[in-house]
């Protein structure tokens, strides 16, 4: 905070403006003295504050910079008595704020005019009193100070009395003085005229018209021992203790000599209410409560009077130093500059204005503000007992939105006395936090055939700002890539988070897509922060397994033919069948379905290898029709079948059919076996070459959302053949005899999980080596 200091002695700018002037009268060109651009004050907010005052006494004019009265300035009212009379005025600009600290010293016309409190008065004094004897009356006062204060007193032209006017210090009193004897013979009363001139130019005069009583015998007045008294006392004193003892003394005898001490009881309200005097032993007393912040000293004018006929009196004056005690605790005022303070305000941002006033004097009156606990603010002096509490630290709304700001006072009289003052500031938001995402990644599970519409996952971010700048919006994050084809799949509320699909995904087609998801509040500038999504399918049993050629599925027969002397594992046909499912759900079994006591035949429940279970009888049957039902392990598990007539034939010359593979043990190397081996070579050296095909274009597929691709054929070592629709990844088992067992190719699950490797041997069992996923793996997340 900037303080504008003018030279000048104070050390600070000052103006002077007498008291009394018209609103609107010109105090000085703050603008310029200030340095401040005039065309800036209104844009910037310029303000004057008149520190300590309900009433605004100045204001500024806007467009030309100079500071003027505002309303009725009167220096009495404001100052009272006090020598000087001074206005503190704060200046406050803001963008940047600053303040600026001047003093307006409110100067004193004579617009007041010297006021006796009696307007007549009356004496009593012997004829017998002597020329030189001295008289008091009730003088005058003027609520101006300085030269307009009162200056001197004048008497009337009479022949008796003349006029002393003693000046003590700031104090001016007068008596009367008797030049010539008095005989009440001739003139029983004196009229005179007082008039109490003050210094101002032109003077002001009042007047108080003096009348004296000519009394007869008694002719000794008392006789104080002094004038003037002076004493010196604490203030707060008890009622009742005692202040002086005044002394007078009589010359007379008897009645005449005795004295009865009194306080003039006009003139002095306000010393009557505070003190008495003993009548008899002359001891001023404390009467009411001594306040040296309302009176520091006191004026008491005493009299004695005798007890002769008629009386006669004397009088002094009694001047009561009062001296200060710590008895006042410094008050805090504070005046707020702004509301809400924000929490990226900078160091030195001015919050509010400190005070701090002690009525005490001297030490007592000398303050030191604080503050007490651990707040990033912190208080800077700007002049005297004016303090900025301004910013000193960081501040963070997400970590505190508001500070009580303690404000001590402490004075250094003995015992020292201190306030407190609590100043409550609230810190607002500002958009400093992005939303913010639990997780960076996010993984969905979804399964295929889902209704449209569904809600597949619900993303939240949250943001620790407040109000505006914590409502979130959410959005798909665009790329070039995918923004097209993600605009068909699936939808985002802006709102909720909610994202919500636009079609039923089918595993088949595609297994896994990505995207990005943008949360954004609605702060100026708004500030976001991303999500990536990925979605996975998980696969449901859908398809049914499909029968391949050579055989057809239910609906058409299909013919074998074995020969009578067919031993026991006879190879009669073999099944094939795909899946297009994955895991489980394209793990397929083959079971016949036989007539009643049909115990001829059997089929591998993992090969589909149908062999004879034991030779041939004269009691069975020439034909026997088969039904093979494939079915796979999904929930609930699907199924196809396929019939097929064997024929029994009496030798094998009858036998035709294609693709056949006879594994009946030869005891000679034939040419036939020859040309077997040389068949088993060749198949063999096309599906290793198949297999390594297959797996460079795995690893070369790059596009995540590609959906179709070329047939796969893979080859057996009986000379068939497997097809399928879909690539896919597959698991390629062989038993330790490949030449009596077929290749089980199977896809595998997506997301990547614990995959199963299943070998089959030539019989109906297979062995599992891993473990396949789990249901709870399948469950839509």
């Amino acid at each position: 905070m900037l303080n504008y200091c003018w030279e000048a002695v104070s050390g600070q700018l000052s103006y002077s403006v007498s008291e009394e002037v018209n609103p609107g009268t010109s105090v000085g060109n703050i603008a310029k003295d200030l340095n401040l651009n005039v065309q800036d004050l209104e844009s910037r907010m310029f303000q004057i504050i008149v520190s300590g005052s309900k009433r605004k006494y100045f204001d500024v004019n806007l467009k030309t910079g100079v500071l003027y009265v505002n309303e009725r300035i009167d220096r009495e009212e404001l100052c009272a008595k006090a020598t000087t009379c001074t206005v503190s005025v704060e200046a406050v600009i803001n963008n940047p704020l600053k303040l600026y600290r001047l003093e307006v010293n409110v100067v004193d016309i004579n617009d007041n005019a010297p006021h006796f409190p009696e307007n007549l008065q009356s004496l009593n004094i012997a004829e017998s009193t002597v020329p030189g004897g001295k008289f008091g009356f009730i003088g005058a006062s003027d609520i101006d100070v300085g030269k307009n204060d009162v200056s001197t007193y004048k008497i009337s032209p009479n022949d008796y009395f003349s006029l002393e006017v003693d000046k003590g210090g700031e104090s001016i009193s007068a008596q009367l003085v008797l030049q010539k004897a008095l005989d009440r013979e001739k003139q029983s009363t004196v009229k005179l005229t007082v008039t109490a001139v003050d210094g101002g130019n032109p003077p002001r005069s009042g007047t108080s018209q003096i009348v004296i009583n000519v009394l007869d015998i008694n002719d000794n007045a008392p006789v104080f021992s002094s004038s003037l008294y002076k004493a010196r006392i604490s203030e707060n004193l008890p009622v009742g203790t005692t202040v002086i003892i005044l002394n007078a003394t009589d010359a007379d005898e008897g009645l005449n000599s005795e004295v009865e001490y009194s306080l003039r009881s006009k003139g002095q309200d306000h010393v009557l209410d505070l003190f008495q005097i003993d009548s008899n032993t002359g001891a001023i007393l404390v009467k009411g409560k001594i306040d040296y912040e309302e009176n520091p000293a006191f004026e008491i004018h005493a009299q004695a009077s005798d007890k002769g006929t008629p009386p006669m009196s004397a009088h002094c004056k009694v001047l009561v130093e009062v001296v200060d005690l710590n008895d006042n605790a410094p008050e805090i005022t504070v005046t707020s500059l702004l509301d809400t303070v924000k929490e990226d305000a900078e160091v030195g941002t001015a919050i509010a204005l400190v005070s701090v006033l002690d009525k005490d004097g001297g030490k007592n009156g000398e303050v030191k503000a604080v503050i007490s606990n651990e707040t990033p603010f912190k208080l800077d002096t700007n002049y005297k007992n004016y303090y900025s509490l301004v910013v000193s630290g960081p501040l963070d709304r997400e970590i505190k939105a508001q500070y009580n700001v303690t404000i001590v006072a402490t004075d250094e009289g003995t015992p020292p006395l201190s306030s407190t003052s609590i100043v409550t500031v609230h810190v607002s938001d500002v958009n400093d936090n992005p939303p913010r995402f639990s997780e960076p990644l996010v993984n969905v599970y979804v399964k295929e055939n889902s209704p449209v519409g569904s809600v597949i996952k619900t993303v939240t971010a949250v943001d620790a700002d407040t109000n505006q700048n914590s409502q979130v919006s959410y959005s798909f994050l665009q790329s070039n890539s995918n923004s097209l084809q993600l605009s068909t799949m699936v939808n985002i509320n802006s709102e909720t988070g909610d994202i919500i699909s636009l079609q039923s995904f089918n595993f088949e087609d595609i297994k896994t897509f990505q995207f990005k998801v943008q949360a954004t509040d609605s702060g100026v500038p708004p500030l976001s922060s991303n999500v990536t999504v990925n979605v996975f399918i998980l696969d449901e049993n859908d398809n049914n397994p499909a029968i391949l050629a050579p055989y057809s599925e239910h609906g058409s027969v299909n013919s074998e033919s074995i020969p009578y002397s067919a031993e026991a594992g006879y190879f009669v046909g073999k099944i094939r069948a795909v899946d297009a499912d994955s895991g489980y759900n394209a793990l397929l079994s083959y079971h016949l379905s036989e007539p009643k006591g049909n115990n001829l035949f059997r089929i591998g429940t993992s090969s589909g290898e149908i062999r004879t279970k034991r030779r041939m009888s004269d009691n069975d049957l020439k034909t026997h029709p088969l039904v093979v039902l494939v079915s796979d392990n999904g929930e609930p598990s699907l199924s196809a079948t396929v019939s097929i007539d064997v024929v029994v034939v009496e030798s094998t010359a009858d036998i035709q059919t294609q693709f056949r593979h006879v594994p009946v043990k030869e005891e000679s190397f034939s040419d036939l076996n020859l040309y077997l081996l040389i068949a088993i070579v060749s198949v063999s050296v096309i599906f290793l070459l198949s297999l390594i095909s297959l797996i460079a274009v795995k690893c070369h597929r790059t596009d995540s959302f590609s959906r179709y691709s070329a047939p796969m054929i893979t080859t057996h070592p009986d000379g068939s053949w497997s097809y399928s629709k879909a690539t896919q990844q597959y698991d390629v088992c062989f038993s330790s005899d490949t030449m009596k067992s077929d290749m089980v190719v199977f896809p595998a699950q997506f997301p990547p999980v614990d995959g199963e490797l299943i070998s089959i041997n030539s019989g109906d069992t297979f062995t599992r080596t891993q473990t396949l996923p789990s249901k709870e793996k399948l469950l839509h997340q």
